[in-house]
């Protein structure tokens, strides 16, 4: 890969779990340990109950389009252009960023079932990428990472 300007990934003690799992290939959820309420992004204290305590749960990785966007410039190496990024309802109830593959912008639609797969991205990291369901398709293995 070309010389990026994407910066690096910063792990905090609140979410190095998410970024371990996701270079194993697993999308994990934060979940408070006293009210249950998932979150996501990763953070320190629940948002319902702000509790401290919290563990995770491993996601379906399937969801639907809530929204999405295409971006043309500005272009870095680290992509393919036109990039399609999305926003996700995950099957749990939180929300997911990610970058868009195996359809093409114009034909995204909202609504559209998708679902989260993994790939190589920046100074050797792995982060989760959406997908289109294909047709009577079950998930794909928790380990299924894309290059």
């Amino acid at each position: 890969m070309s010389k990026t300007s994407v910066p690096p990934i910063t792990r905090t003690h609140d979410n190095v779990f998410w970024f371990d799992g996701a270079q194993q290939g697993r999308l994990l959820i934060q979940r408070c340990a006293d009210c249950a309420t998932l979150r996501h992004p990763p953070g320190p204290a629940c948002p319902a109950c702000r509790s401290f305590e919290w563990d995770t749960m491993e996601s379906s990785r399937r969801g639907t389009l809530h929204s999405f966007t295409v971006i043309h410039h500005p272009q870095d190496p680290a992509f393919t252009y036109p990039l399609a990024v999305g926003l996700i309802d995950l099957a749990e109830g939180t929300r997911l960023v990610a970058d868009i593959e195996g359809v093409e912008p114009g034909d995204l639609q909202l609504g559209m079932e998708l679902e989260v797969v993994f790939g190589a991205h920046a100074h050797d990291e792995t982060l989760p990428r959406l997908r289109p369901v294909p047709a009577a398709a079950t998930p794909s293995e928790p380990d299924g990472i894309t290059a």
